[in-house]
């Protein structure tokens, strides 16, 4: 239960904030809104506001936004309603510029969003610092330390009868041995025994690795501190993942994509091993989810950025009918991209391969 509330959660925040930000720079520019929606599906409950209809959906993942002359408005009745091609508060009436902050302030809010998470987690649980005893912290699954049956908590005192009372010498030593065999000390509850293993090689590195850890202590932040780290943590991520997109399109790194059931365990790993990674965890969805919405792909804002560059440097709108048929196309894409995914998903969680 507490798996699926996390979930729904992530899920819901995550989209409510980025149609949230669509939502108010919208007002902020005099476009009517017309209707706010909390979920997807059949409407629940709901009330209208003086302009806006606001929704509780059956779905609680996720939300979005209706605006006035955005999209073929039909009434009650099935007729199509032409007013919004005079009403100055329609949005295809507003200035290029201003259609183009509505569609980009989704992301930008997803952007923050992250940026008030990482803020969070750094003021109230604290700035990770790894420490430099020998102590093991966390383990690897499936690499050699665990197969081995050491455990957290568990000291390694010498490796090849090299005294190893430090992290820094520890690592060293084991660095220096890829492909080898070991014979580590292991100091576990007062006892020791000899442990052997062989290292594994980093093919980036060169280096040996058994996949262990440090401990990690959390020292809390003040809130200028843990604003500055904030800001840290969003630029690195957003670069990260700005890089690792281009690789994928270059060619230069896998493809390969995780769909919502990887989404869903990720989600739910982290919050098994800690709060501070749950949040933490979000934040970087929440960049990644601002961040691919602004790819010029049909059915992403991306697209509806590209349309709107393009109508300001040729003073004219593209087509409406085409842009509808471009962004069908668009989403067809994205559904088979997303049911594709999903299956290798599946089959990965029922086979272990992908």
């Amino acid at each position: 239960m507490v798996s699926a509330l996390a979930v729904i959660f992530a899920f819901g925040l995550l989209v409510m904030v980025h149609e949230l930000g669509h939502y108010v720079v919208a007002r902020l520019n005099g476009i009517r809104v017309l209707e706010f929606a909390f979920g997807f599906g059949p409407k629940l409950i709901g009330f209208k506001g003086k302009e806006t209809n606001y929704s509780l959906r059956l779905i609680p993942l996720g939300g979005f936004v209706r605006l006035h002359g955005m999209d073929v408005e039909i009434d009650e009745d099935g007729v199509q309603n032409l007013a919004s091609s005079s009403d100055p508060r329609s949005f295809s009436n507003k200035k290029v510029w201003q259609r183009m902050t509505v569609i980009a302030a989704g992301s930008i809010m997803n952007l923050v969003l992250a940026l008030v998470l990482f803020v969070i987690v750094f003021a109230y649980f604290g700035i990770a610092t790894a420490g430099d005893s020998n102590t093991v912290g966390s383990l690897i699954e499936g690499m050699p330390a665990q197969e081995a049956g050491i455990k957290p908590g568990d000291k390694i005192v010498s490796v090849n009868g090299v005294e190893t009372p430090t992290w820094t010498e520890l690592t060293q030593v084991i660095h220096n041995q890829p492909n080898q065999e070991v014979v580590l000390v292991v100091e576990s509850q007062g006892a020791q025994r000899a442990v052997s293993i062989t290292t594994e090689l980093d093919s980036a590195t060169g280096r040996g690795l058994v996949g262990i850890s440090p401990e990690v202590y959390y020292e809390k932040a003040s809130l200028v501190e843990a604003t500055k780290y904030g800001f840290q943590q969003t630029i690195n991520f957003t670069r990260l993942i700005v890089v690792t997109v281009g690789q994928m399109f270059t060619g230069e790194t896998s493809a390969e994509l995780g769909g919502p059931v990887a989404i869903v365990q990720a989600i739910d790993q982290s919050r098994d091993s800690g709060w501070e990674n749950y949040l933490g965890f979000i934040g970087i969805l929440s960049i990644q989810l601002g961040l691919l919405n602004l790819l010029p792909i049909p059915a992403l804002d991306g697209s509806h950025l590209l349309f709107l560059l393009i109508e300001g440097l040729r003073g004219k709108p593209i087509d409406p009918e085409r842009q509808n048929f471009i962004h069908f196309l668009g989403f067809v894409f994205l559904m088979a991209l997303m049911l594709a995914v999903t299956y290798k998903d599946v089959l990965r969680l029922f086979t272990g391969n992908g």
